[in-house]
């Protein structure tokens, strides 16, 4: 093999070992970004949930005051 092609393949193999080293690090950041996306969309899941069950509990209330209003024959003002 002749002098200049074993410099360039040493340094082609130089280059692509520093190209690798630079992807594990993004592999290890796109991995932690993944679990704080989880980690937020978990928590965005269960808040959504409990303004679902808030909503329908203040309809809930709400039935039950214009239904004490009606037998107490006051009428509602919004």
């Amino acid at each position: 093999m002749s002098p200049d092609l074993e410099y360039l393949l040493k340094y082609m193999e130089k280059r692509f070992d520093s190209v690798d080293a630079r992807f594990s690090g993004l592999e290890q950041g796109f991995g932690e970004l993944q679990t704080a996306v989880d980690a937020y969309a978990k928590r965005a899941d269960a808040f959504f949930q409990e303004m679902v069950m808030l909503s329908h509990k203040v309809d809930r209330h709400e039935r039950w005051l214009h239904q004490i209003a009606e037998k107490l024959d006051v009428k509602l003002e919004y």
